[in-house]
């Protein structure tokens, strides 16, 4: 029963890359509706979601959850997920008087995904956001962005740091040489030396959509640093976001999972560039994360004008799996810096 789940699973995820129909609309945001007399008495109500053009030529989908003087924008992880495994967003933020926006990044979930696979590279991605911040209208805005969009969120803030308020870097240490030493550091770790044994001859012979690759990778590697639940008590927005992958997004970009990053992102790093970042950030993360706690901290400390936050149950999903001090020190960062009291940690 259980292999028979797992090979369901990773047939969305592990499974080679398929051309996904670019799926062009153009329905605005709000249709006014007329009377007879030609006068617009209301608009038509979507529930906050908004098709944004990119490019001059793609759609975007985002969707406004709440009102509030605070506005976030959520930068989702991947590349090449979606928005679905951060709606757990919306039992927090909206309910403390917060303002949240969803995004699906080019090729991902309810955005069109272009067979152009030029288009998958972090600069093309900096500018998509500043194109969706422009279509939303947010002058003034804040940023979460969680794994691969923290790292999209250093690159924005590098190049159009403007109009970002705060933001947060949520579980995504500041370079890849880095996070794959440690993943290679928590792979023997976690394994039994049997599983090792087993995993590096799968992997030798290129067989990640085995079974016995995907039990291994999911139930022995994943459920410790990626979410910190059983399998078949993952959240069910997580569940969905798996199910959705854009594969040759992900490939192309990181790898054929988390634990390989041969993708075009290999060679980032960030470390230099993080003393230039003057606006306020919070540094958020998991002891139990598959980035590194002490390269998180490091990250912190190479800010200026940063907070330092690692959950103490926390792994890469620390929003599920220590959900309290996750959304209880980011709500707390968002509302210090709204209101001019946010302080940073003590430098050296």
């Amino acid at each position: 029963m259980k292999h028979s789940f797992m090979n369901k699973l990773f047939t969305f995820l592990l499974a080679a890359s398929v051309t996904v129909a670019c799926k062009q609309t153009n329905a605005p945001n709000d249709v006014p509706v007329s009377t007879a007399s030609g006068q617009d008495t209301q608009t038509v109500k979507t529930g906050g979601n908004k098709l944004i053009q990119i490019d001059g030529k793609y759609n975007v989908w985002t969707k406004k959850v709440g009102e509030g003087k605070i506005k976030v924008l959520l930068l989702h992880g991947g590349p090449g997920f979606s928005h679905d495994y951060m709606e757990c967003f919306e039992d927090f933020l909206p309910k403390n008087g917060m303002e949240i926006y969803y995004y699906d990044q080019l090729g991902s979930g309810n955005s069109d995904a272009p067979a152009d696979t030029s288009l998958w590279h972090t600069p093309r991605f900096v500018e998509e956001v500043e194109q969706v911040r422009q279509g939303l209208g947010l002058d003034t805005f804040y940023i979460v962005g969680h794994s691969w969009g923290a790292m999209l969120a250093m690159e924005y803030l590098q190049k159009y740091p403007s109009h970002v308020k705060g933001a947060v870097f949520s579980n995504m240490t500041a370079g890849m040489k880095d996070f794959t030493e440690y993943t290679e550091k928590l792979k023997k770790e976690l394994f039994s030396a049997r599983d090792l044994q087993v995993y590096d001859s799968l992997d030798k012979k290129q067989q990640y959509t085995s079974a016995l690759y995907a039990d291994l990778l999911m139930n022995k590697l994943y459920t410790q640093v990626l979410c910190r639940l059983p399998m078949e008590e993952w959240p069910e927005p997580l569940m969905r976001a798996f199910k959705k992958v854009n594969t040759t997004v992900y490939f192309q970009m990181q790898g054929v999972d988390e634990f390989h990053v041969t993708g075009n992102f290999r060679n980032w790093e960030f470390w230099d560039k993080l003393p230039t970042i003057k606006t306020p950030v919070l540094v958020l993360g998991g002891m139990k994360d598959e980035m590194n706690p002490a390269s998180l901290q490091k990250e912190g400390s190479l800010l200026p004008n940063s907070r330092t936050y690692l959950c103490p149950n926390g792994s890469h999903m620390s929003m599920y799996d220590d959900q309290q001090n996750y959304f209880g020190n980011l709500m707390a960062f968002l509302n210090d810096v709204a209101s001019g009291t946010f302080k940073p940690d003590p430098r050296p």
